[in-house]
């Protein structure tokens, strides 16, 4: 009799207190997201290498790999629109989104190559392979800082100190910036007077399947 292995809740949006955390703190965005993602998708591609290895014993690593980019590349070319909201609130959720499946995606592809996905360094290299810091030691030193302030008393009241609307427009530029969204202030300027903006799915898949490229690259070597 197989084990059963226990199902994860699927962690499908950034969580509200990861939201407060990269309001107050807009230009640490990408390294407050690296840090929850970790602690909590992690676990869930750890649960879901578990239950492949379950159902499908045969499978390498590559067509492990292989499963979880299109899983995650199907979610991210639909990711656009779905908080619902218009303007520049909407937009800048709709980035997160993507952002944090793309993260997913890594931490699936991680698991597959037989990393712990839920390990510190993690951390560090969806920084790099997300392109947000080019080499792992300024982004292992911008996770310390975000770290550190992540326990600072402003960052759980959400007093950035900064008008909301440039609050929101440098999360989403950041985020833009982590999804891989190269045109991100030229695309957030345009949402302002457009009042709305959505991620195509040609740009979302593109953006999604480079990130998924590289990080099959980066763990078969590891």
């Amino acid at each position: 009799m197989s084990r059963q292995v226990p199902a994860v809740l699927e962690n499908t949006a950034p969580p509200s207190t990861l939201w407060s955390r990269m309001k107050a703190d807009p230009q640490f965005a990408p390294e407050h997201l690296a840090l929850e993602a970790v602690r909590r998708l992690g676990p869930e591609a750890a649960a879901w290498l578990a239950r492949m290895r379950t159902e499908r014993p045969e499978a390498g690593p590559d067509e492990l790999a292989a499963l979880a980019v299109k899983r995650f590349t199907t979610l991210a070319r639909v990711s656009g629109a779905v908080s619902g909201a218009a303007g520049l609130p909407g937009a800048v959720i709709d980035v997160g989104v993507l952002a944090w499946t793309q993260a997913r995606m890594v931490l699936h592809v991680a698991a597959a190559y037989g990393l712990d996905p839920a390990a510190p360094e993690r951390a560090t290299e969806l920084l790099v392979l997300q392109r947000v810091h080019k080499i792992a030691e300024t982004a292992r030193t911008a996770l310390g800082v975000a770290a550190g302030r992540e326990h600072a008393s402003r960052i759980f009241t959400g007093a950035s100190g900064a008008p909301m609307a440039r609050v929101l427009v440098t999360l989403g530029v950041r985020l833009a910036q982590m999804a891989g969204v190269r045109a991100a202030k030229r695309v957030v300027v345009k949402v302002i007077p457009l009042g709305g903006m959505v991620l195509g799915t040609w740009a979302n898949s593109v953006a999604t399947r480079d990130l998924a490229r590289r990080a099959r690259d980066h763990y078969r070597k590891a």
